[in-house]
């Protein structure tokens, strides 16, 4: 009985080390490409066509001073839209989620499905009446080019996870405060709030990633190079600089120092939120 169960155990031991073998290997590709891109950036053009994927010396941290004097205003638009168009989501997002799945009313459930309906339709099938919404609204080269459209396309999604998530609360805590005199303003507030920022966080980052990393609707709506976001500036000075790859590779680098603090801050809160129950991992 014990040799079979050290055997088991060996067994085990076998197995746990060949899926942390496998995990590694798999980080390690996900991290390839941060990797090369890292060393291209300190890179010459002579250098780059010589070595293009191993560190070479001397290193030239020029590329990044050259680089932060293109990306800086980029960043700043990048960073001005991406907070009002999660602060709208977030806002906007949580009252509809809440309606659906705390207060009563008739036709709840099919307007529901109608809003989830929404995530079914491909965003790329939007892009034309969106454009003639916008052009007629007088708003393009705006930021409110930008930050409208995003937000009434990201509500969809916080939407779903929050209502979710609220509807496995316990409903008793909602009947209580309005026994005790509570609104239903002070349920939002003082209960489905502090009891979903795991939620909230989940919502928030997906919806920032979506908008950091957009390029087809700027590109579209933002004709002024002063007033674009990120990655399509980035991508009008690859097509002007093409050859210049330890400058393209500083500036990509730049521009995602800052999610990349945003998720070492808020990591826990997403982690929460993805194993609470509301998304299935």
């Amino acid at each position: 009985m014990a040799a079979a169960t050290v055997t088991s155990e060996r067994q085990f031991r076998r197995h746990d080390f060949w899926r942390a073998l496998l995990l590694t290997v798999l980080c390690g590709l996900q991290l390839l490409p941060l990797l090369m891109a890292f060393f291209i950036s300190f890179k010459t053009i002579p250098q780059f066509s010589r070595v293009p994927f191993l560190p070479t010396f001397p290193l030239h941290w020029e590329n990044y001073l050259s680089a932060w004097e293109i990306v800086r205003l980029f960043l700043f638009n990048t960073v001005f839209v991406s907070g009002l168009t999660v602060v709208g989501v977030l806002a906007l997002g949580s009252l509809a989620a809440y309606s659906f799945a705390i207060l009563r009313y008739p036709g709840r459930e099919f307007l529901f499905y109608l809003v989830l309906a929404l995530m079914m339709v491909p965003a790329t099938l939007t892009l034309i009446p969106s454009f003639v919404l916008v052009k007629n609204l007088q708003l393009l080269n705006t930021r409110w080019s930008l930050i409208l459209p995003w937000i009434a396309s990201g509500q969809v999604f916080a939407i779903f996870i929050l209502r979710t998530y609220l509807q496995s609360l316990p409903g008793e805590l909602f009947d209580a405060a309005r026994i005790d005199g509570a609104s239903e303003w002070q349920g939002y507030f003082m209960i489905a709030l502090p009891m979903s920022k795991s939620m909230l966080g989940v919502a928030a980052i997906l919806n920032i990633l979506g908008t950091w990393n957009n390029l087809i609707w700027p590109a579209l709506t933002i004709s002024h190079l002063e007033r674009q976001t990120l990655t399509p500036g980035l991508w009008s000075y690859q097509v002007e600089n093409f050859t210049r790859y330890g400058f393209l590779m500083a500036g990509l680098l730049i521009g995602s120092i800052p999610l990349i603090v945003l998720f070492f801050f808020t990591s826990r809160w997403f982690v929460e939120g993805l194993t609470s129950g509301a998304i299935k991992v």
